[in-house]
């Protein structure tokens, strides 16, 4: 057993130096961001609409998937992850390799629901320095988002009309 890891129970060993290595990562960064926000003096907005926030929270879910699943995106994944299946849609699944922090990456880099929290904490940031630059960025993949869906659509149209 390594030094940055515990075992939870027989089958499982998490990698908890590496954990808490990204978790410090994600807190000193917005750490940074904050000082350097006041610093230039940004203003916060006073509310943050409810459809800025769906618009967010579409691109997050795309840009998430975008790099968890997606085949091109592999290259990132690929010094943390083995392939371990390909999925419908062109997406694939990888699974972490190694121990220690770059286990800890692997299972960022292949969990889509882990990348989304990463991804939200950008562009709280970005819409925080930048809002319109920031509401376009997330409209084209808001917009993406709902290509996927059509496409699914078209995809069981077609399915259950051959039937």
């Amino acid at each position: 057993m390594t030094t940055d890891s515990v075992r939870y129970d027989d089958e499982v060993e998490d990698p908890l130096g590496g954990y808490a290595l990204l978790a410090g990562t994600f807190a000193a960064g917005a750490t940074l961001f904050a000082a350097v926000a006041r610093r230039r003096g940004v203003r916060l907005p006073p509310t943050v609409p409810p459809w800025d926030v769906a618009l967010m929270g579409a691109a997050a879910y795309k840009g998430s998937r975008l790099l968890t699943r997606d085949r091109i995106t592999g290259f990132v994944r690929a010094p943390f992850t083995r392939r371990e299946s390909e999925d419908q849609a062109g997406e694939v699944t990888d699974a972490p390799r190694g121990s220690g922090v770059r286990r800890a990456v692997g299972e960022l880099v292949s969990c889509p629901f882990c990348t989304s929290a990463w991804l939200v904490g950008a562009l709280v940031c970005a819409y925080a320095s930048a809002p319109r630059a920031t509401r376009l960025v997330c409209g084209g993949f808001g917009a993406l988002t709902v290509a996927d869906w059509l496409q699914y659509a078209w995809t069981w149209t077609q399915q259950t009309t051959e039937e």
